[in-house]
């Protein structure tokens, strides 16, 4: 083999280095890329296809060195409501890194909770599980807890659990349970289950049916629950719940495929009686 196709041999493509370094998902790191936040040996990378060494060359993120292959860590966080779901934030309010003390490895939620919404997160530094397990096509499981207003009827609940348009995309079919309501009908606490995580997707599709979330937390994540997991508390995941992660990520599709609305107009009409 010549020198150049053993150098060849040795190098990657930069968003598989970054992957295997923990810094993002691949799909993450190609944003990372195109963004022009990546430099390889002193000179900023925007090109997708660039290949590079990991071992031997100096590449960085926001000016950061990318070190080898980080040992993997899965951190499960109960967040409280008042942290960002994300490693920086433009405004400076807190984050979900503030809460992880004594954590040292460049770890990143899997998926987001809104500012406002408690509960379950996920932190790794796996890249390739994180990138699979927020994939729609996986299905994985999503439990909520959601105060809302009011009492919602069983059309309301039907609706829920059929799916509700978002985005001109019906949802995929949910679990939703009245685990308690108040005697005096001002609101209700809803089990919701949901397999997919599109943006606000819990209060959206509560606002559509007619009783807005007053407070939301998430309590399950596929195998995973709080227990007596302390708000703003964190824990390491054990190897059997790494394990079973891994399993539901790499099983075959089950969720059905998203139903894409067709405008009115598009939609065949019935024919009159006569």
């Amino acid at each position: 083999m010549s020198v150049r196709a053993s150098i060849d041999a040795m190098q990657q493509r930069l968003q598989k280095i970054l992957s295997q370094a923990g810094i993002a998902s691949r799909r993450a790191a190609e944003t990372l890329i195109t963004e022009g936040r990546v430099s390889v040996n002193g000179s900023t990378v925007r090109e997708l296809g660039t290949k590079a060494d990991g071992d031997q060359d100096d590449i960085r993120v926001d000016g950061r060195r990318v070190r080898g292959a980080e040992v993997k860590r899965y951190i499960l966080l109960n967040k409280p409501a008042g942290f960002v779901s994300t490693r920086s934030d433009p405004q400076r309010r807190r984050t979900v890194i503030d809460l992880l003390r004594g954590v040292h490895e460049y770890v990143y939620p899997v998926g987001r909770l809104d500012y406002d919404t408690e509960g379950l997160l996920l932190l790794t530094n796996d890249g390739d599980l994180a990138a699979k397990l927020t994939h729609p096509r996986h299905g994985v499981d999503r439990t909520y807890r959601a105060t809302v207003a009011g009492v919602p009827d069983q059309a309301a609940l039907r609706r829920l659990r059929d799916g509700i348009p978002l985005d001109g995309v019906r949802t995929l079919p949910a679990d939703v349970a009245v685990i308690n309501a108040a005697r005096d009908g001002h609101h209700a606490t809803l089990r919701l289950t949901i397999r997919e995580g599109r943006n606000r997707q819990v209060r959206r599709m509560c606002e559509a049916v007619g009783h807005p979330v007053r407070s939301l937390a998430r309590t399950g994540i596929g195998p995973l629950t709080g227990g007596r997991l302390p708000e703003g508390a964190w824990r390491d995941l054990t190897g059997a719940e790494v394990r079973t992660l891994q399993a539901l990520a790499s099983r075959p599709p089950t969720a059905r495929p998203r139903r894409r609305l067709r405008p009115a107009a598009a939609r065949p009409r019935a024919a009159s009686a006569r």
